[in-house]
């Protein structure tokens, strides 16, 4: 599977009743927690002062991941995405066969 870096910026219809708000909320923390254990989901950040996630994603391609996995979080219908493809770098430490 591909590695990708994902930005999320999620946007709450204005009107939306807040029980819909916390329930969706409520199921994407579930479905996060099992994206992760399918190796979905690799890391997931939120940059301080902001609205927004970043996190490593996986998937065979940027298709898989808007369909298969972006597209089925609860909160994805309020979300925005920008994708970018990651691939190794040759100085990455965390490289798995130790090259530098």
């Amino acid at each position: 599977m591909r590695e990708f870096l994902v930005e999320i910026t999620t946007t709450i219809p204005e009107g939306t009743p807040q029980e819909e708000v916390d329930r969706r909320r409520a199921a994407e923390a579930v479905h996060a927690k099992e994206l992760a254990a399918s190796g979905r989901l690799a890391r997931l950040w939120r940059p301080v002062g902001e609205l927004r996630s970043v996190g490593i994603w996986l998937a065979d391609d940027e298709d898989d991941l808007r369909r298969t996995v972006l597209g089925t979080l609860p909160l994805s219908s309020w979300m925005t995405f920008v994708i970018t493809p990651l691939e190794s770098h040759p100085n990455d430490p965390g490289r798995a066969d130790g090259a530098s």
